[in-house]
């Protein structure tokens, strides 16, 4: 009995170490790059970016913040140290596979429209709100309490940590709460929200006949028709049925980890994966679907455009002004999770949905491209999904299979880590922009009562 106890204590010990020592990377990278992204994109306080890593493992991590050449060197005990440099206007990227230099020495053609003080601008395109045109049939007492009611702890253990809310009802900003330390200017990190910026690129990209979606995926990977995964159309990757072999758990070292923490070129990565199932039979959420997709927008677009891409054909046209989108290794946007904006860009993102792809006089996306990506595909382990938008359909006609059976059948959302949220509640013209550091179960910060107390001070 004995020798079995020691047996198994050996084999417990084996695991345990083999388990944070392929972890550690993944630990050392997500600190480094989240610190300087936070540090030099979105001005965070030492205070903010310290909570935003003050879980396990992440507040083992020591790291330095270098303010000379703006990069953040981070390790574990003196183990797998990792540096990510942030480059203006290309956001922090992690030192992988490539040395620093080659990083440092690309050169890409990035062109910002000019800053712009957007305080003097009408909503939606500037920040200046009437506070005096408060719609007639929204209670403005109960919104604020159903707002308030956010911001408050009720579970000391777990934390919900709500840190801005916005509401736009019929495309105006009617009310916006944020937590001590953050304002309108904050900018936040979208994580998972980016897919649908992602998403919305290739409908523009559509739109101007550059791409049809039902064709076959444009990935050199797999241009052999002798290829299984070659069949793989973009669509199939929108919809999260692209079939591809490739694992998204976060909770170790797996194929998403290795992707977007040690892995310069994050699209070959994800695209060298094989087929596990037959490309649309089969929906499973994954990051690195949505890294290939951002490479064709590179190879779609070109060189010389892919870089200003976002920013000319998107962010200016919606006055999303803060808005930044960070590159991988390669030079490839990282679609799959990295994205900063504040809330109030994030809103604008979300009005555009809600307006059938209509913005300030001009058609950004078709109504039929809204229409496609809110369309139900199938349900993976998520919930239900329609082209890299979250929708709240139901299942045989029952409303409790829903994701937020209290709000209305026709919510669609984008949503990222830590509960990051844009609804768009077209029935009740509703866009509302919800940011947080929720770290409890299933990222549960109660949005399907806060939605319904939203829409219940409405009165249509």
């Amino acid at each position: 009995m004995k020798e079995i106890i020691l047996f198994i204590t050996a084999v417990l010990l084996a695991y345990g170490i083999h388990y944070y020592w392929v972890s550690l990377p993944i630990v050392t990278g997500y600190v480094a790059k989240h610190i300087c992204s936070s540090v030099f994109i979105a001005d965070r306080s030492e205070e903010q970016y310290r909570e935003d890593l003050d879980g396990f493992p992440m507040k083992y991590a020591k790291f330095n913040i270098n303010y000379t050449d703006l990069s953040v060197t981070s390790s574990i005990f003196g183990l797998a140290q990792i540096k990510a440099i942030y480059r203006n206007r290309l956001g922090a990227t992690l030192i992988n596979e490539l040395t620093e230099e080659e990083i440092r020495n690309q050169k890409f053609n990035v062109e910002i429209s000019s800053d712009i003080n957007q305080d003097q601008i009408p909503w939606s395109m500037g920040d200046q709100i009437d506070v005096e045109r408060f719609p007639s049939n929204i209670n403005k007492t109960q919104l604020e309490n159903a707002i308030n009611d956010l911001f408050i702890e009720k579970d000391l253990v777990n934390l919900i940590r709500t840190r801005a809310i916005i509401v736009l009802y019929d495309g105006k900003l009617i009310s916006e709460k944020y937590a001590l330390g953050f304002s309108r200017k904050s900018k936040f990190l979208g994580w998972s929200m980016t897919k649908s910026i992602i998403n919305t690129l290739i409908g523009i990209l559509v739109k101007d006949k550059k791409l049809n979606i039902d064709e076959f995926a444009p990935v050199p990977e797999w241009n052999n028709p002798n290829d299984p995964r070659h069949s793989i159309t973009i669509k199939h990757l929108l919809q999260q049925t692209s079939g591809l072999d490739f694992n998204e758990n976060y909770l170790t070292k797996s194929d998403v980890t290795q992707m977007i923490f040690q892995t310069s070129d994050m699209a070959a990565f994800a695209a060298s994966h094989p087929l596990k199932y037959k490309p649309g039979t089969h929906c499973y959420y994954t990051s690195g679907s949505t890294n290939i997709l951002s490479r064709i927008i590179r190879h779609t677009v070109g060189e010389n455009e892919y870089h200003s891409f976002p920013y000319r054909r998107l962010f200016s046209k919606l006055g999303m002004k803060s808005f930044i989108m960070e590159v991988d290794g390669s030079g490839t946007f990282v679609g799959s999770s990295y994205s900063w904006g504040t809330a109030r860009d994030w809103a604008r993102f979300g009005l555009l949905y809600l307006n059938n792809g209509y913005y300030n006089h001009e058609q950004i996306l078709s109504e039929e491209w809204i229409k496609q990506s809110v369309t139900y595909v199938g349900s993976n382990q998520y919930g239900q999904y329609g082209l890299h938008m979250w929708l709240n359909t139901e299942k045989n006609n029952d409303s409790s299979t829903r994701k937020f059976p209290n709000v209305p059948v026709d919510t669609f959302y984008a949503s990222g880590f830590n509960g990051q949220n844009v609804f768009i509640i077209p029935s009740k013209k509703l866009v509302i922009v919800r940011f947080g550091l929720t770290r409890t179960p299933n990222e549960e910060y109660g949005a399907n009562q806060f939605l319904k107390n939203v829409i219940s001070s409405i009165n249509l």
